[in-house]
C-alpha cells in the first residue's frame, strides 16, 4: 500500500514513542508498535502493521542486544537454544496470523496487550542463579519454551519479551538481568522470522519500517535519558500499564465487530 509525507511523519512519531517507552520502562513498549500503524499512521491491512512492526521491533532489539553484548548480561548458549526453537513456532505462528482475520487478529492483539498490562503492574524481582548455563538437563525446558514463545511471537508479530524472560528464568534459573538481555537473541530472531514470512506475501513496507526504526533509535535515547532523571521507575511501569489498558480497550472497541 502507498502512504503519503504526513503518514511517513506520523511512523517517525510513532516510532519515537516506542523507543521512548522502551528506553524509559524497558521490556512491553514495542506492544505499542502495531496499534500505532493502524490507528495513528493510517495503515489500513493490520497485516501489514504487524508485518512491517515485526521487522522493526527486530531491529530495536538488536540495537538493545549490542547494548547487553557490551556490558556481558546475554548467556549466548542459552539464548541460540531458544531462539533455534523459537524460530521454528514464529514460522508458524506467523504462517498462522496471516491466514487470521485481519480484525479478528487486532481483537484478540487488544487481549494480550491487557495481559502484558498486568504482568508489568506485578513484575516483581527475580535473584537467580548467576551461575546458570543452558545443558542437557534442561534443554528440554528451554527449547520447549522457545518453540512455545515463539509461536505466540509470530502469530501476534510482537517481540514477545514478556514471555520470553520468564520463560528462560523458569526454564533456566538466571537471574532477571541476564534473563533480559538473553532475550534480546530470541527477539530479534522471532521478529526478523515474522518480517521474512510476512514479506513473502508482499505484507512488509520497508519504507515505513525504515522511518519506524529511526524513530525508535531518537526516541530510545531520550527515554533512556529520562528514565535516569527520573526516580521510582515502578510508578512509570503502572503509568505506561494504564496506557496500554486505554489502547486495548480502544482496540478492542473499534476490532468487536469482526465477531459478529
Amino acid at each position: 500500500m502507498m502512504l503519503d509525507t504526513v503518514q511517513y511523519l506520523l511512523g517517525l512519531l510513532s516510532g519515537s514513542l516506542v523507543g521512548f517507552t522502551l528506553g524509559l520502562v524497558g521490556g512491553g513498549g514495542s506492544i505499542l508498535a502495531v496499534p500505532l500503524m493502524v490507528y495513528l499512521v493510517g495503515v489500513s491491512n493490520p497485516h501489514v502493521a504487524i508485518g512491517t512492526s515485526a521487522f522493526a521491533v527486530a531491529a530495536n532489539a538488536a540495537t538493545g542486544l549490542v547494548n547487553h553484548a557490551r556490558a556481558g548480561t546475554v548467556k549466548w548458549r542459552c539464548g541460540l537454544m531458544y531462539a533455534g526453537a523459537g524460530v521454528i513456532g514464529a514460522f508458524a505462528g506467523s504462517t498462522a496470523g496471516k491466514a487470521f482475520d485481519g480484525q479478528k487478529l487486532l481483537f484478540l492483539f487488544a487481549i494480550v496487550m491487557i495481559v502484558v498490562g498486568i504482568l508489568m503492574v506485578r513484575r516483581r524481582k527475580h535473584q537467580g542463579n548467576a551461575d546458570a548455563e543452558c545443558t542437557s538437563s534442561n534443554a528440554g525446558k528451554v527449547l520447549g519454551a522457545g518453540l512455545g514463545t515463539g509461536s505466540f511471537s509470530g502469530f501476534f508479530g510482537i517481540g514477545g519479551g514478556f514471555l520470553i524472560v520468564p520463560g528462560l528464568i523458569a526454564s533456566t534459573g538466571m537471574p532477571m538481568i541476564n534473563a533480559v538481555g538473553t532475550s534480546l537473541v530470541a527477539v530479534t530472531a522471532f521478529g526478523l522470522t515474522t518480517a521474512a514470512n510476512y514479506a513473502l506475501s508482499g505484507l512488509v513496507n520497508w519504507t515505513l519500517a525504515a522511518v519506524f526504526i529511526i524513530g525508535g533509535v531518537i526516541g530510545s535515547v531520550a527515554g533512556t535519558r529520562a528514565a535516569k532523571r527520573m526516580s521510582g521507575s515502578g510508578q512509570l511501569t503502572r503509568v505506561f500499564a494504564v496506557l496500554i489498558f486505554v489502547v486495548a480497550a480502544y482496540m478492542l472497541w473499534k476490532s468487536a465487530g469482526a465477531f459478529s
